[in-house]
């Protein structure tokens, strides 16, 4: 089923919009500084929508219904932990990215355990954002198929071309105002979902508790269970919920950069704690909608016998939403998906150029290094492309999966450097390798949830990292 006439035009003029947006703030860039960090002029509140627009994908908007749809509330206790882990992240990291003139978060690494380590954590950010965005991209795939009936390829094309186009021209600036534009646009759209959904469900929010009711635990918060299999349980969520939120938002250079890009570590602290606000509240709504998408389907059925419960929001969109409000929810949608896009491709460019010292020492010259991240950009534009087209699993989980692999042990060299001055460049590079190693085996051999490695890889990295470096001689591993 294709979408009305009125609905497409909405989408289509969006898309046009928000990418004009973008190359306006192609003006006024001189060098690198303001390609990658807007030049440090972003208001804070700017900063926390652009925070809350990157993290938030097509896969929240789509997948964190499908979650509560088919079992029950208890995701939003990871979302307890995020707003823990930001709160550690602004006393313990925040302070030390600050303190020197960086672009990128590795160089904080590079100052402590040399360049050959800043290599080695921009390496493994840069495999893992690009297969995590890959995840994302193929979800909008997934949308506009339903939307539109059309090949998957060409809507990711489409999508990418454009974000590539106004991320290319516009740097860090644009993607800053792009994100607050579309944070409002998906905001807007998601409430809108929320009331007609509510309005559509005969006897409103009487029918859906007694609906959930009658279906167990749908409306169920909290699992205070220790079953570490468990995917969603109050200690998952508190411990691990930080430690993940720690690693994404306080080592992963794409909410990084906006942490530098504010006017000074006051800016800084009030953008990341504000965003844990606002993704709180954003949590609670999509949960909600997927509840409300299972009492309505008791009515009106969406999904057909064996189909993907991440096609339920798209379904509803297109059959059952007014006309003009089901073309603001596609564009929401859609706006997520570009944002995400946009804030990767400058920070994947940024760490590209930045944290390998033969692309950085052989461009010293600023106009050759604007011209150098621009290009980087288009590559990592194809990069995205190519990994949006893999056919991928349920979709946020395997996102979130994809992210909990690497990035615990990431965090955990953070750590180790922050923490541990006793630590050296090859107890750090053996602590990593063994966070990764223990990752790889817990997820293999093990029915852990996925809400545990970043803890388990950040706890191995850390101890192994501090043994090491007190076994082994002052090493030649930094230069």
């Amino acid at each position: 089923m294709r979408i009305h006439p009125l609905d497409l035009a909405i989408v289509i003029v969006y898309l046009l919009g928000v990418t004009a947006l973008g190359i306006h703030f192609r003006r006024g860039q001189q060098d690198a500084k303001d390609y990658f960090l807007g030049g440090r002029t972003a208001p804070w509140w700017a900063l926390a929508f652009s925070i809350v627009a990157t993290e938030t994908s097509t896969l929240t908007i789509i997948g964190t219904p499908a979650i509560s749809y088919g079992g029950n509330l208890t995701f939003i206790q990871l979302v307890f932990g995020y707003l823990i882990g930001r709160v550690l992240i602004v006393l313990l990291l925040l302070p030390g990215y600050l303190r020197g003139e960086f672009f990128t978060a590795y160089a904080l690494i590079e100052n402590r355990f040399g360049e050959k380590m800043r290599a080695v954590a921009a390496s493994t950010f840069l495999i893992t954002r690009a297969i995590a965005e890959g995840v994302r991209v193929s979800a909008i795939a997934l949308v506009v198929s339903v939307v539109l009936g059309t090949s998957e390829k060409l809507a990711v094309l489409i999508v990418i071309a454009l974000t590539v186009l106004y991320t290319f021209e516009g740097g860090m600036k644009a993607v800053i105002w792009t994100d607050v534009t579309q944070l409002l646009i998906y905001l807007t759209g998601s409430a809108v979902t929320f009331f007609v959904l509510l309005h559509r469900i005969p006897g409103g929010w009487g029918e859906v508790t007694q609906v959930a009711a009658a279906a167990g635990n749908k409306l169920q918060l909290l699992d205070f269970s220790w079953n570490l299999a468990t995917k969603y349980t109050f200690w998952s969520g508190l411990i691990g919920g930080a430690f993940l939120t720690m690693a994404t938002h306080g080592t992963d250079q794409i909410i990084v950069q906006r942490l530098l890009a504010a006017k000074s570590e006051g800016d800084s602290r009030r953008a990341l704690l504000t965003s844990g606000v606002i993704v709180l509240i954003q949590f609670t709504m999509f949960l909600l909608i997927g509840v409300f998408l299972y009492v309505f389907a008791q009515h009106t059925p969406l999904l057909a016998a064996g189909e993907r419960t991440d096609r339920i929001l798209p379904l509803f969109i297109v059959r059952e939403m007014p006309i003009g409000l089901a073309g603001l929810m596609i564009a929401s949608i859609v706006a997520v998906a570009m944002s995400n896009a946009s804030g990767s491709l400058n920070s994947l460019a940024a760490s590209s150029v930045l944290d390998f010292s033969r692309l950085r020492g052989r461009n010293t010259d600023p106009q050759n290094l604007l011209r150098l991240s621009r290009r980087m950009t288009l590559v990592w534009g194809l990069v995205l492309m190519g990994f949006g087209l893999v056919k991928w699993g349920p979709l946020l989980e395997t996102g979130l999966t994809v992210a909990s692999l690497p990035y615990g042990s990431l965090l955990g060299l953070f750590l180790l450097g922050t923490f541990d001055r006793g630590a050296t460049a090859r107890g750090a590079l053996a602590g990593m390798f063994a966070g990764l190693a223990a990752v790889l085996c817990v997820f293999r051999f093990t029915n852990v949830a996925f809400t545990w490695y970043f803890l388990i890889g950040a706890c191995v990295t850390f101890a192994i990292g501090a043994l090491v470096s007190r076994l082994t001689p002052q090493d030649k591993l930094a230069p």
